[in-house]
């Protein structure tokens, strides 16, 4: 590719190659290119799959990357001068990073279709215990009721977690209460669990759902901290607009929030009246 003026960088031009090559499905059926963090492979896959199931025509193609680097691609395929892309002639439909500043920050440049931003998933924090242990908390509330327990917490320097358990703490009435053990992360919050050092453990709910079968939820907090909601929005050039609207009404839809809350995120406030409450297991 010739370099006059601006043009599309070499790593865009990469991803490009690997998201439009190799694809066995392109001839049968329509390929629909979603570029999402990294954060977000368990809701996005289970997405993916269950519209396929319903969609047999479609096949999802993610594509995963940091914010920084979504950003940078998506920047240079839009501000290219070999007028390659245009107005439905782009190889991505939808955009989904991590948290919703990356999403404002592209539809103030115009990089997404303004009004397009469709809520998805829920971070909600929980409560979690041992699942060998019988004699556990049930609830936040729960917890200063007695004198001995012990709560591992995240680092609320170094986490998003950490500072948001900071909010439950003091909203439940929890500090001063229970003796806390301070971890890096929510794997060291596990740690001190499993080992014995910890009677209860503060983490997200999906990461959680990932260890369901060493730790069990005892309650969702309901106070104290401001959920993190995940959005995606339709990129500029995107190729099929009537495609992509499908594939975001099917991620508010019942079907598609049931598939996200198997992987242990929650339906957004802004949606839950959309949808219908799935029945607990």
């Amino acid at each position: 590719m010739k370099r006059n003026g601006l043009t599309v960088s070499l790593a865009v031009q990469l991803v490009i190659v690997t998201l439009w090559s190799g694809m066995p499905f392109a001839a049968e059926r329509e390929t629909l290119v979603i570029a999402a963090s990294p954060s977000l492979t368990a809701p996005l896959r289970a997405l993916a799959e269950g519209y396929e199931q319903t969609h047999p025509q479609v096949h999802v193609r993610l594509h995963f990357d940091n914010g920084l680097k979504l950003r940078g691609m998506i920047a240079g395929m839009q501000n290219s001068p070999s007028g390659k892309f245009g107005i439905e002639k782009g190889p991505i439909h939808l955009v989904a990073p991590g948290g919703d500043e990356l999403i404002a920050r592209l539809e103030s440049k115009y990089y997404v279709l303004p009004g397009t931003k469709h809520e998805y998933a829920e971070e909600r924090v929980v409560l979690v215990v041992p699942e060998s242990l019988v004699d556990a908390p049930n609830s936040f509330e729960s917890l200063v009721q007695s004198k001995h327990l012990r709560v591992a917490i995240a680092d609320p320097e170094r986490t998003n977690l950490g500072a948001q358990t900071q909010g439950i703490l003091d909203a439940y009435g929890i500090r001063g209460k229970v003796a806390l053990h301070e971890a890096s992360d929510f794997r060291g919050v596990l740690d001190h669990m499993l080992r014995g050092d910890a009677d209860a453990g503060i983490i997200y709910m999906h990461q959680a759902v990932k260890e369901q079968e060493r730790v069990r939820i005892a309650a969702v907090a309901d106070r104290g901290y401001r959920p993190i909601v995940h959005s995606m929005a339709m990129e500029r050039y995107c190729p099929n607009r009537a495609l992509c609207k499908d594939f975001l009404a099917y991620v508010q839809s019942s079907e598609g929030q049931q598939c996200v809350r198997l992987t242990g995120y929650a339906a957004p406030s802004g949606i839950k009246n959309l949808v219908a409450t799935p029945q607990k297991e």
